[in-house]
């Protein structure tokens, strides 16, 4: 049945190494449990109650994607977006978390119109090919960034904005051993390798002391009562709190919509799983997955819920089909029960899997024509903006201007589409706002 279902022959792939796949973009991914209930307890929510809508919003989103989409991708509760929403519209702006969770809700309703009408879908493919190829570049980038920073190889400088760390902590030696152990599994071609390592790190870290044990282990499930349907529709009384809304809206639609087709074009393209004319296969469903969880996770209490990058790492391990969703999926579901087991992971564990990939992530950059200027430098500019800005969505963002502008300017303007060309005069727009 799931060979028939998810065509795991046709796709190259089998049931054993779609499931560990699954387990991997899991065990990558797994942070976002213990890390978004931290995130949006500073604004006063529920922090166990945020635990369980996080996971029951990756549950149903993963599934969407696994049964609907087919693709090998993971949802849940995005990074940046949950710092927005307690730090940027709770804390900084003043409002109450049932705003920011309202502006979520709208988000999600509108996701799924945009979906419906294939707005989405043409944004997507109105991106071209050599930046679709250094999106994948820049999210290596990114997530390398990301693993090093959870591990303390990479950390903050007053001087130069970024320094190397104490690369003698336990943290770190625990991270470099594992980028080791894993790329000597990689090389002697072993099946599991990222997963692999992972385990071993994470062993390697107890008698370290990073990784900790609990002494006493809850499983019990905690209740979603404080935090569920929890909407506030007082913003609709004034003309200052329905400017607001719109504002805080557009932030939640701009990041996330730009996250996503990042995550999902770079993915792709490095899986090798685009068509013939460059384009994801099935991804208005793909969308719609993403469209859906952020909907479902407003309703149970969490911030907007996206693709997740660290689904490269299932598709490195092989993962090609829904079935890696749908296994992604059911390690979400146990996680309810079991997770101060799961949480045991240290950051400094998943790191070496995040530096492996974004070592496999950057090898799109073979296909990125680096003569033409007016093709090298947007794809420059997507590749290093992405880790310098910690956002997916800056680097496309400026990829796209500098591409309009290179193009018109030297008489190449037939290589550029109409809704290119809007989509860059709308991220100027934006700048344009965000100044005054």
């Amino acid at each position: 049945m799931l060979e028939k279902f998810f065509k795991l022959k046709e796709n190259g792939t089998t049931v054993k190494t779609e499931i560990l796949a699954g387990i991997t973009t899991f065990m990558t991914m797994a942070y976002i449990l213990a890390v978004n209930p931290d995130i949006l307890s500073a604004c006063g929510m529920d922090k166990g109650a945020v635990f369980t809508a996080s996971a029951l919003s990756a549950v149903v989103a993963t599934l969407v994607m696994a049964l609907v989409a087919k693709l090998p991708f993971a949802l849940a509760p995005g990074m940046g977006l949950n710092a927005f929403f307690a730090f940027g519209v709770c804390l900084s702006m003043g409002h109450d978390w049932e705003f920011a969770l309202t502006a979520v809700f709208l988000e999600g309703i509108i996701f799924l119109l945009m979906t419906a009408f294939n707005i989405r879908e043409l944004i997507i493919n109105s991106i071209p090919k050599n930046i679709k190829h250094a999106i994948s570049v820049g999210i290596g980038l990114f997530i390398a960034l990301i693993g090093m920073k959870n591990a303390g190889i990479v950390v903050a400088n007053d001087a130069t904005l970024v320094g190397l760390g104490d690369i003698t902590s336990a943290s770190a030696v625990v991270a470099l051993l594992g980028v080791f152990i894993t790329g000597v599994l990689l090389a002697r071609n072993v099946r599991g390798a990222i997963l692999i390592g992972l385990f071993i790190a994470t062993i390697i870290g107890i008698p370290m002391g990073v990784t900790i044990v609990p002494n006493d282990i809850d499983f019990s499930v905690p209740s979603l009562e404080p935090i569920m349907f929890k909407f506030q529709w007082d913003w609709l009384n004034s003309a200052e709190g329905i400017f607001s809304m719109v504002t805080v809206l557009f932030t939640f639609l701009f990041v996330d919509m730009f996250d996503t087709v990042g995550t999902l074009i770079g993915v792709t393209t490095k899986a090798d799983m685009l068509d013939k004319d460059g384009r994801i296969p099935n991804v208005k469903q793909a969308l719609f997955a993403d469209s859906v969880g952020t909907t479902v996770g407003a309703f149970l209490g969490t911030s907007t819920v996206t693709t997740f990058v660290e689904s490269a790492a299932g598709v490195a391990e092989g993962g090609r089909t829904g079935l890696t969703a749908l296994s992604t999926a059911g390690m979400f579901f146990i996680s309810l029960f079991l997770a101060p087991i799961f949480l045991m992971v240290p950051g400094a564990a998943t790191a070496p899997a995040l530096i492996i990939v974004g070592v496999m992530m950057v090898t799109p950059i073979k296909s990125i024509d680096l003569d033409d200027f007016t093709e090298a430098i947007p794809a420059f500019f997507t590749m290093v903006m992405m880790p310098f800005t910690y956002s997916i969505a800056e680097g496309i963002v400026f990829g796209l201007i500098s591409y309009v502008f290179l193009k018109v300017f030297t008489g190449k303007y037939k290589d550029v589409s109409m809704v290119t060309v809007v989509l860059a005069l709308l991220f100027i727009g934006k700048f344009i706002v965000d100044a005054m």
